[in-house]
């Protein structure tokens, strides 16, 4: 942890010789993180950045959240929980004791002695990381940024972004890194929905852009995770995320096509993989599904692959493995209108119920949901399509999306008027055999239905 990693020049942390300012910055610093008397303030109060003030305020420091959205503000200070997992009750709690807060005004964050960013790091229409959110950021800090302060980059991101695109940004102040502040990377690891994993208990992953950075990030996290893994650079801090949902983009790719495959042979994908997941070594199941969606799987590789063109190199398995993910919703689609073909039934008029909005089951979450592309494809072919999602009670404008639709309630009589229901997303809320009792006619991307066993003639697999 003393050395510096081969990728740092000495002009990037400082000439070395530190001045007793400087030193005495650092222990203060240090001090405040290990009496948790310093302020932790985070910018994003979004999926990652709200889990994150729980976790700080659970382990005794006090938190400052700054969001752009003044309608974000104005709800937790008045206790109100706009994220599911999340209880308003929390938030209450936290706001009456004073221990949370929030602002949009950035000057307040000149009062924190650590600063973590929670941005978006979306991709654009021809698939190249959009930094736009993270720039912003960095650039407000660089007016705002006091001597002694950690940075800490959230937000998932292309090795080297740390280093090349936040330090200098920040050293625009006029303070040098490792002098006067310091900055590290961590990855967030939030799984919306999982409950045998938390924001506390998921190990840290923490690399500094030097020796005092990477103290000062290990200890601040150290005191409210369970685990803080110290790692040699931002850089590797960096990959270490993108390797993760690379993993599991390749994996779920090849799943997809061998059940495409299995679908043409008449073979059911979801008891080949129970069969092989008996093996106790070798083998690690991953299943199929209507695409790809949350903020990390279906974005996170690109940023491998822009970056890896950089350095002249292509990225086969990414790429493959993205338009694999990326054709399913087409193939549901087809599978959907191959069922309705089979009662003599057109796509265009017909009457679609999707079940389910967010992207995985039992979460409030439609980040990248291929429900909503399933939803517009039909829409496109002529459907008349409505949806229903105990979580999600109205859809939002997003970036490019907007539905404008509100979730039905579910009925005998509703569900039974319609030509066709699609579970797009298997939340533990539905009641598959009543829902396939009532149906005509079944498309499941999820296998829910796998024990309705008395009405296998209308479910179609997808």
């Amino acid at each position: 942890m003393e050395g510096l990693h081969p990728m740092m020049s000495r002009s990037s942390v400082g000439n070395g010789k530190q001045t007793g300012v400087a030193s005495q910055a650092h222990r203060d610093l240090m001090a405040n993180i290990e009496s948790r008397k310093g302020l932790v303030g985070i910018v994003g109060l979004g999926y990652v950045g709200l889990p994150l003030a729980r976790t700080f305020c659970g382990s005794g420091f006090s938190v400052l959240g700054l969001d752009v959205d003044p309608k974000k503000v104005e709800q937790l200070n008045k206790g109100r929980s706009y994220i599911k997992h999340i209880p308003s009750s929390l938030i209450r709690g936290l706001v009456r004791e004073k221990q949370f807060s929030a602002t949009s005004n950035p000057k307040d964050l000149r009062r924190c002695s650590a600063i973590l960013i929670c941005v978006p790091t979306p991709l654009t229409k021809t698939r190249d990381p959009d930094m736009s959110y993270v720039e912003r950021t960095a650039e407000m800090l660089s007016k705002h940024i006091q001597k002694g302060q950690l940075i800490v980059l959230e937000s998932t991101t292309y090795p080297g972004t740390t280093r090349e695109l936040i330090l200098p940004i920040l050293e625009k102040s006029g303070l040098k890194v490792e002098k006067d502040f310091y900055l590290a990377y961590s990855p967030e690891r939030e799984d919306p929905g999982r409950t045998n994993f938390t924001t506390e208990t998921i190990p840290k992953v923490v690399g500094g852009i030097g020796p005092k950075s990477l103290k000062a990030a290990v200890a601040l996290y150290g005191a409210a995770i369970s685990k803080a893994v110290a790692v040699s650079s931002c850089e590797v801090a960096e990959c270490s995320k993108i390797l993760e949902n690379v993993y599991r983009c390749v994996n779920i790719a090849m799943i997809n096509e061998v059940k495409m495959l299995l679908d043409r042979m008449d073979i059911d994908v979801w008891e080949v993989v129970r069969a092989a997941s008996t093996k106790p070594f070798g083998f690690q199941p991953f299943y199929p599904g209507p695409g790809l969606g949350g903020h990390c799987i279906p974005i996170d590789p690109f940023y491998l692959t822009w970056r890896a063109r950089q350095f002249d190199m292509s990225t086969r398995f990414i790429e493959l493995s993205g338009e694999i993910n990326a054709q399913m919703p087409a193939y549901v689609i087809h599978r959907l209108m191959d069922a309705l073909n089979s009662v003599k039934k057109s796509l265009n008029g017909a009457k679609v119920l999707v079940l389910g909005l967010a992207y995985k089951k039992d979460v409030d979450d439609i980040r990248e949901s291929p429900s909503i592309e399933l939803i517009e494809m039909l829409q496109e072919k002529g459907a008349k399509v409505d949806y229903n999602d105990p979580h999600v009670p109205t859809t939002h404008k997003q970036r490019e999306h907007n539905l404008r639709l509100r979730s039905k309630p579910l009925t005998e009589r509703m569900i039974a008027g319609y030509d066709c229901v699609l579970i797009a997303t298997d939340h533990s809320d539905y009641d598959y055999a009543w829902i396939v009792k009532h149906a005509q006619l079944i498309i499941d991307t999820r296998n829910a239905t796998a024990s309705c066993r008395n009405h296998r003639k209308k479910i179609f697999k997808a």
